[in-house]
């Protein structure tokens, strides 16, 4: 199981206009998007470290979610 809340899946679908979500489409909404999530943070550690910090700021992940999406 991974880190998002199925029931915030349920919710974002609903909210993107969905009358009903399956569970298995919420489950795989939430496996989508921790793997987007994580590739988005190795983005902005990547842009951290370059810039010698070892905190990520709310702008690494800002360009490194422009990056990946944009792919």
């Amino acid at each position: 199981m991974g880190e998002l809340a199925i029931a915030a899946m349920h919710r974002i679908c609903k909210k993107a206009g969905a009358e009903r979500v399956s569970e298995n489409a919420a489950m795989q909404l939430a496996k989508v998007l921790e793997e987007i999530g994580i590739k988005i943070s190795r983005e902005a550690i990547d842009f951290a470290m370059h810039a010698g910090r070892k905190t990520v700021k709310a702008e690494d992940i800002e360009i490194a979610a422009k990056k990946v999406l944009s792919r």
